[in-house]
Formats: structure tokens, C-alpha cells, sequence
């Protein structure tokens, strides 16, 4: 079995807590993080570019994404290009479309002519892959963020849509695939061995990752035993 060290997958760490997100940038396997306004809201950020900039004070050197908030595309624009300026390990996060189901791609386009750094995020079918990746400028690197865990909850396998996205980026070596919102640490996995480029995770699958290689038998047992316990310290009586 792999262990985390023979992945070729880049695991990003995905939060918006700033002592979560600088204890995962520690991490020599941590090799990039992202954040979207649903994570700094439940952290409590009420200064979106205080928060952001103190954050890019201390992480300089692996990519970080940071996602507009307009639902408007002329207000997202200026906000990407601001957020751009924050620095050069900066990806700004851009959603397929707005929440009257408008796409992105036309701001997409004229962006990454800026030669602004982008992660379109919010992507679930293939079709929106091709749109994107027809908008992108193949000169700039960028990622493309495709939900395989919120389509793995609509009960439809997400294998197949991520492994024929990842062929459909090869007619652009600068993008790379991001698996996004995984759901279990065997996503990681799953992701490395179809070749997607990078996968975010969240720390609470993070914490799993000393579970990888762990004998089965023993797991087994752990279990039984923390049954056990709780049991006990329940005070249980039939």
C-alpha cells in the first residue's frame, strides 16, 4: 500500500482558521492551501482583506487561493484583480458562475489575459470543464476545481467525470486538476491514482492521514475497545 510519501497528488490543505491553516503549511506534504467565504464565515473573518493579508504575511511560499464574493461579474473582476495584488503565490478563486446560473467564462477569459492566477472553483460536469479550460490563458498556471464529493452526494461515482477531466487538461499543461471537497481520506488516494494533480483536504481528514498502512487487525480491536470503554464510562446496566 502507498504511503503518503509515494503520492504524486499535491495535498492542499482547505480552512480558514489561521492556526489550522499555518500548522498544515508546516507540513513538508502540505504543499499549497485554500480558503472560500463558507470557511471564514464559520471561522467568524469579519475583515476579509485584514484576514487575508496577515495571512499571506506569513505564507509566501506555496500557492494559496482566496475566492471573490460579488455576485456581480464587473464587481468580481475588481475584486480579483485586488486580490491578485496581494501576492505571487495568489490564486483567485472565481465560481463557474453567479447565482442567477450565468457563467463565469466571459470574466474567466478576461482575467487570465491579465494574466491573473485563477481557481475556478464550484465545477461539477464535464461540460463546465471544457468551457473553462477553452477560457483559460495556457501561458498561466491555474487550477480547476471540480466538486467530487458534493457528486459523490447526489449518489452518482465521481471516478469517471475526474478521470476523463484529468485527460481533458492535458491540452493545457499550465492548468491542474483539483480534486475538491473530498469526503474521506481514501479520496486522496483515489485522486492520486488517476492522476489528478492536486487534491484539498480538510483537517479534520487530515488527522486520518496516521491512520494510512494501519493493520486492519488492530483497528478491529482499537474499536472494540472504544466501545468498551464508553460503555463502562456510560455506566451501562441491562
Amino acid at each position: 500500500m502507498k504511503t503518503v510519501n509515494d503520492l504524486k497528488v499535491k495535498i492542499f490543505a482547505d480552512g480558514a482558521d489561521k492556526t489550522g491553516m499555518l500548522e498544515m503549511y508546516g507540513k513538508p506534504f502540505i504543499k499549497g492551501l485554500t480558503t472560500n467565504p463558507t470557511l471564514m464565515n464559520k471561522a467568524g473573518i469579519k475583515d476579509y482583506s485584514v484576514f487575508a493579508k496577515d495571512i499571506l504575511s506569513l505564507i509566501k511560499d506555496k500557492p494559496l487561493s482566496l475566492e471573490v464574493f460579488s455576485d456581480d461579474f464587473d464587481e468580481m473582476e475588481r475584486q480579483a484583480l485586488k486580490i491578485a495584488s496581494w501576492g505571487d503565490n495568489v490564486y483567485v478563486k472565481i465560481p463557474i458562475t453567479n447565482t442567477k446560473q450565468e457563467s463565469s467564462c466571459p470574466l474567466i477569459k478576461r482575467l487570465a489575459a491579465k494574466k491573473v492566477k485563477l481557481n475556478v472553483t464550484a465545477i461539477m460536469t464535464l461540460k463546465q470543464v471544457r468551457d473553462v479550460l477553452a477560457a483559460l490563458n495556457p501561458d498561466i498556471p491555474s487550477y480547476i476545481s471540480v466538486f467530487a464529493g458534493r457528486i459523490a452526494d447526489t449518489g452518482v461515482d465521481p471516478l469517471p467525470l475526474m478521470r476523463d477531466a484529468v485527460k481533458l487538461l492535458e491540452t493545457n499543461p499550465k492548468a491542474e486538476l483539483i480534486w475538491a471537497s473530498p469526503r474521506e481520506l481514501l479520496n486522496i488516494f483515489q485522486a492520486d491514482d488517476i492522476g489528478c494533480q492536486v487534491i484539498t483536504v480538510t483537517n479534520d481528514i487530515l488527522k486520518k492521514l496516521s491512520n494510512v498502512g494501519y493493520d486492519l487487525d488492530k483497528y478491529s480491536l482499537d474499536t472494540v475497545k472504544m466501545f468498551y470503554k464508553d460503555a463502562q464510562s456510560a455506566g451501562f446496566r441491562i
